[in-house]
Parts: structure tokens; C-alpha cells; sequence
């Protein structure tokens, strides 16, 4: 088949990198990353309106859309010194959510299987299910680690009388065997939910969750520290998933179950950026992004610069291991210095903390 493009609304990449085609794997061989979008709320509990995140993701920025953006603090162009490519959406059938997630499945492996870096658009995030199965089924069932950026825990059992939905696909990854509960970090929970059984069942997985009132009286940087630890122990690769809700609603007001009290814009945009400049990321999703609920269109522009942030990261990641050189987050903007001074500690200040 042809090029698919955005399921709703004009064809547009994402701030105009090259376009490929899935059923062509020669458009997209060679490709370090591939975005693809999955413009899919039929697990979504609460508010809907997620289906048009990947479109508002892709174009949600003041700057032209000239596939390029150089980073003032990182010093790479994410989407020129890796190679990036956007597939367009997946097609999905609103109301059929196994054929959606069995579709999303086989996209995300065949880039994973290509050497590429999946980064999905979501999107509820029931998809993360396919997401991280895709990736599982080419490193190995066992072998990546998730971690996860979420008010909820998405841990749910049986909810509306389905095994299948927003609130339930980080305990069908487990369950499928193709994550490891013990492997599985999850950051910025808080509120009300879920109840005691489900708790009980994520600590018989020996699961590691944040919730914000431990990260405030820890520190954001000690806790990432140490679920970074945990993440690359017997994993080859980690799995990134960042629902938008995990910020107060106050930086993210566009999404399905907002919950105050979350991380701050900065936070989130800081974590991830230390996610993929010190772990072997190996897929990335953004999802519960929902413009019908958004404000000025802040939830979709912080949704494009943590996908930014991520690429970012990922190319400053390549560029140290090649030319031997460590970034240095204290280095002076207007430092032009063509070598990079190794900072005495890498993790200070890369993350803000909430104490």
C-alpha cells in the first residue's frame, strides 16, 4: 500500500523531517529514528480526544517545518545529525482496539526490527501496550526495561469489563511476559488511584514506583538515579513512555485524566532529557495528548519538545560515545569552544528536583 499519512486531517511530517512509507522498508532504511503516529482514544476512560494528538504533536511549533532543530543546552540537531524519518499514522478502526493494538504491534517491531528507534504518537496510552510488545519482539522478551512517566499506574485489571484500555497496559505488558515487573520504573504517581489489590499485585511484581510525595521529599535527580540503576541491570535496552498527565495539569492542561500536584514542564523535559543521554533507550512513546482539551495549545507544544528533548539526547548520546567527550550541563551558552568540558558530576542539575 501507499503512504497512509495522518489519519485525520492534511499529510505533514513531523516539523517537516522526510517522509517514508512502512510498506516500503527501503524508505526507511538507514533511518536512526522513525516517528509513527497512533491516533487512537477507544480505551480512554474519561475524556476523549487523544486520536488527534499525533497531528497536533507533529505540528505544534513557532519555527518553520525545516527538519531541523538545533538545541542551545544539548548542541545537536536532533533531526539532522540522526537521521529522522516520520511514517505517518498507522490506521486505526475507532471501537476495534485488538485490531488496533495487533496493527500498531507489527509497525513498531518492522522499525525496530529495521535498527530504528520507534517513536510513537499517541494517542491514548493503551497503545503502549503494542508499543513495548514491538520492541520486546526484536531485543528479546525480558530484555528491556521500561520507564514509565505517568500520574496512574495503568496496572488495572479488568475495567469496563475488558482487559484492554488506558488503565491497563503496563499489567498486560507484564503479564505477556514480554516486560519484566522487576525492571519496570515508574515516575510521578499520585492521587487516588489505583486501589489496595492493584498495589498489592504491582509489588508481587516487585515493580519500583515514584509517587510524587516520595520524589519531593527525595529529590527528582536521587530517584532517577536510582531507577536508572535498576532499569539497566540485565536489560540491554529501556523503553520510554511519557503520558503528558504526568504534569500538574496547570503545564498540561490537554489530556484524558488530568491529576494535580504533577511534575512541572521543566521537570519532565529535564528527566527525559537525562533518560536518553545516560540509558540505551530503544523506543519512545508520548502519549494522552488531547487538543480538544487543550489551552493555546500547551499540552501539544510541550508533547513536541519532549519528543525533541528525546532526539536531542539521543544524537548528543552518539556524538560523546564517538568523539569521546561528555556533556556538561554548567557550560555557558555562549561557550564556543569546540571540545566539551567533562562535567565532575554528569546527573547534577539535569534534572530539577521538587524539594
Amino acid at each position: 500500500m501507499s503512504r497512509y499519512g495522518q489519519q485525520f486531517g492534511p499529510d505533514f511530517t513531523f516539523l517537516g523531517v522526510p517522509p517514508c512509507d512502512l510498506a516500503d522498508p527501503e524508505s526507511y532504511a538507514g533511518a536512526d529514528v522513525v516517528i509513527v503516529g497512533a491516533p487512537f482514544d477507544g480505551g480512554t476512560s474519561h475524556r476523549p480526544g487523544t486520536r488527534f494528538g499525533p497531528q497536533a504533536i507533529r505540528g505544534t511549533d513557532y519555527l518553520g517545518h525545516d527538519g531541523s532543530r538545533p538545541s542551545l543546552a544539548l548542541r545537536t540537531d536532533g533531526l539532522q545529525d540522526l537521521r529522522v524519518v516520520d511514517a505517518g499514522d498507522v490506521e486505526m478502526p475507532p471501537g476495534d482496539i485488538e485490531t488496533c493494538l495487533s496493527r500498531l504491534t507489527a509497525a513498531v517491531e518492522a522499525i525496530s526490527a529495521s535498527g530504528a528507534i520507534p517513536v510513537i504518537l499517541g494517542g491514548d496510552h493503551s497503545i503502549a501496550f503494542a508499543d513495548a510488545t514491538g520492541v520486546a519482539n526484536v531485543h528479546g522478551h525480558g530484555r528491556v526495561s521500561m520507564i514509565h512517566f505517568d500520574a496512574h499506574a495503568d496496572t488495572g485489571d479488568v475495567e469496563f469489563g475488558s482487559l484492554w484500555g488506558h488503565g491497563q497496559p503496563m499489567r498486560r505488558l507484564i503479564e505477556s511476559g514480554a516486560l519484566r515487573g522487576d525492571r519496570f520504573l515508574q515516575v510521578g504517581l499520585r492521587g487516588y488511584w489505583p486501589g489496595p489489590e492493584t498495589l498489592d499485585w504491582m509489588a508481587d511484581q516487585r515493580m519500583r514506583s515514584y509517587e510524587m510525595t516520595e520524589i519531593v521529599h527525595r529529590g527528582l535527580t536521587e530517584c532517577l538515579t536510582e531507577a536508572f540503576a535498576i532499569a539497566t541491570d540485565e536489560c540491554d535496552g529501556v523503553f520510554l513512555s511519557v503520558d503528558i498527565d504526568v504534569c500538574d495539569p496547570g503545564h498540561a492542561p490537554g489530556t484524558g485524566t488530568p491529576e494535580p500536584g504533577g511534575l512541572s514542564a521543566r521537570q519532565l523535559l529535564d528527566s527525559v532529557r537525562r533518560s536518553c543521554l545516560e540509558l540505551p533507550v530503544v523506543g519512545v512513546d508520548v502519549v494522552e495528548v488531547s487538543p480538544p482539551y487543550d489551552h493555546a495549545d500547551i499540552t501539544a507544544a510541550l508533547a513536541n519538545r519532549v519528543v525533541l528533548e528525546a532526539l536531542s539526547a539521543i544524537a548528543r548520546r552518539r556524538a560523546d560515545a564517538r568523539d569521546g567527550t561528555t556533556w556538561d550541563p554548567a557550560r555557558p551558552l555562549l561557550d564556543r569552544s569546540p571540545r566539551h568540558t567533562p562535567a565532575s558530576d554528569p546527573t547534577t542539575d539535569q534534572a530539577e528536583d521538587t524539594s
